[in-house]
């Protein structure tokens, strides 16, 4: 008896392709990074870094928009 937990209907909370399992896991690296530099912003008193952290925190979310289609 074939479980139904092998059939490709089951599974479609998953990705289907490659190229959607790649995007995903880009969206969650970007994710990671853009909580990181948030915290680091928050704790950072260094006007010069705090700045650098901004534009690094610009350029995450301009990527995570690309990959959410905006």
């Amino acid at each position: 008896m074939e479980s139904k937990q092998d059939s490709p209907a089951q599974s479609s909370s998953q990705p289907a392709t490659d190229d959607a399992k790649r995007k995903q896991r880009e969206r969650q690296g970007l994710l990671l990074s853009r909580t990181y530099v948030l915290r680091q912003i928050e704790s950072s008193s260094n006007e010069r870094y705090t700045q650098s952290l901004r534009q690094a925190l610009s350029e995450i979310e301009r990527k995570l928009a690309r990959l959410d289609g905006r």
